[in-house]
């Protein structure tokens, strides 16, 4: 285990990927997305890979970028949200889609990464989700090519629980406001979201850091042993954060006096 992990680029981190890999990839929707090492992960052009996120990106945005080009064979997420690629492709068959409920996915990749194969929760009883038959892949028609197999389902003290497997990956892309170069990380608020989880879940993790710096052991969020390589950002690709929504509200009449 090297002591200094940093690595001099994106594509240097990102050159032993090949297809068919998996990939735990944090962020929610375009909040704290490894949106640099990404990018890079395209132009390497590798294909057919698995990718265990929250969502796939927007459209043209994140992991968006990766599905409109055909990249993704199968994706494990919560939830579709509004990319209406990713809908396109699942809907049509070009994709396989794991859908997990969130708070069981984020579990999963904690499991995975703490060594836990497999844990019970209520999540999902008496669903889908237990029971089976959530589509995984589509015929082109829509019709279901492959559902999910029911799941087991154990009581505990008079309620019933139902068993979801730790996910581990090939690799996890993740991103940090802050990180040393013994790959402790330190996350911005709401931008920590799945990142430190993806990161425990990665086989091999690889960091993309607004801010190489020395760290208080106190301030860490994340240990450098879940970490094998950091990118350091320039303050170019630090600042380039895109915003999903934008929402401008009309200006508040109250109190006024309409003429």
């Amino acid at each position: 285990m090297r002591r200094d992990k940093v690595v001099a680029t994106a594509e240097e981190a990102l050159a032993d990927v090949r297809d068919g890999a998996s990939f735990a990839v944090g962020g929610f929707g375009l909040s704290g997305i490894p949106n640099v090492l990404i990018q890079a992960l395209y132009r390497t052009g590798v294909t057919g890979i698995a990718v265990v996120s929250n969502n796939c990106g927007v459209d043209g945005g994140g992991l968006g970028v990766l599905l409109a080009a055909g990249r993704i064979a199968h994706v494990t997420a919560s939830y579709i949200g509004e990319n209406k690629e990713f809908a396109r492709q699942y809907l049509g068959g070009e994709l396989e889609v794991e859908l997990t409920p969130q708070g069981s996915l984020a579990e999963r990749l904690r499991a995975g990464g703490s060594g836990i194969p497999a844990f019970y929760t209520p999540a999902g009883v008496g669903t889908p989700i237990a029971d089976g038959g959530l589509p995984l892949r589509h015929n082109p028609d829509g019709s279901v090519a492959l559902a999910s197999p029911p799941k087991e389902v154990r009581e505990f003290d008079g309620r019933q629980y139902v068993l979801e497997y730790g996910i581990r990956t090939d690799f996890a892309l993740v991103r940090a406001a802050k990180g040393d170069r013994h790959g402790n990380l330190v996350f911005n608020k709401a931008a920590r979201n799945f990142n430190p989880l993806a990161a425990m879940a990665g086989r091999i993790t690889i960091a993309e850091v607004e801010e190489l710096t020395e760290l208080d052991p106190d301030e860490v969020h994340l240990p450098g042993v879940f970490v094998q390589r950091v990118v350091a950002l320039t303050p170019e690709q630090a600042a380039d954060k895109a915003i999903e929504k934008r929402t401008i509200s009309a200006p508040s009449t109250r109190g006024t006096t309409r003429p």
